[in-house]
């Protein structure tokens, strides 16, 4: 499968669209990995906790925005990217497991991030593209350091419910073995992705250093 929508995030006034296929983003050289994304930022929300600025799905990806790979940490690879001239820094990592319920149902590629973007004062910011459109109106969980965080779902992407708990789940990913991830497609599917944090943070020390302006 293609990496076609790679910056099928594009940081423009807060922008950046979910990515749908990142195969082989990982482990690719710094050409090939312009087809990897950067991210994903969270779409304008209604609700009072989202701190986070609101933002509108993007219509096209900028020109010269290709991300370069800086490192890859264990299962985490450590990208940097400046579309439209604003700088964008996120760890990528694509799932050690997926389960679906029933089994076996077809879905694409998973893939989470964290993703720093200075022009927005955004600092890792988790969000899971999940590889099919979710149930409309459902919420998906991440589970991480023994503690189970709501997440707010559109399209085929999570991100966390209450932005004021997102420092303290980053850094139970830090610390911790893995990260589960559950959700519903709109075909009632449920599936559950767990990511390996391993390397996860030594990629976001090197995306301090290299995200700093």
């Amino acid at each position: 499968m293609s990496v076609r929508r790679i910056l099928a995030v594009l940081v423009a006034s807060g922008v950046m669209c979910g990515v749908t296929d990142l195969a082989q983003a990982q482990g690719a050289s710094p050409k090939d990995s312009s087809k990897a994304s950067t991210g994903a930022a969270k779409p304008g929300s209604a609700k009072p906790e989202a701190a986070k600025p609101e933002t509108r799905p993007a219509a096209a990806v900028a020109g010269g925005a290709e991300p370069t790979l800086i490192g890859q940490f264990g299962t985490w690879g450590a990208y940097t990217a400046t579309p439209n001239g604003k700088k964008v820094c996120f760890a990528l990592a694509k799932p050690s497991s997926s389960k679906t319920n029933p089994p076996n149902r077809p879905r694409d590629p998973a893939y989470a991030f964290v993703s720093t973007r200075p022009a927005e004062k955004v600092t890792n910011e988790v969000s899971i593209m999940i590889g099919y459109a979710l149930k409309p109106g459902s919420e998906s969980t991440l589970e991480v350091g023994g503690a189970t965080y709501a997440m707010y779902t559109q399209g085929d992407g999570l991100w966390i419910k209450n932005a004021a708990e997102e420092e303290r789940m980053v850094e139970a990913m830090r610390k911790s073995a893995d990260v589960v991830v559950k959700g519903v497609s709109a075909k009632g599917t449920e599936t559950i992705d767990t990511f390996s944090l391993k390397g996860l943070a030594q990629a976001l020390d090197r995306l301090g250093q290299d995200c700093r302006r």
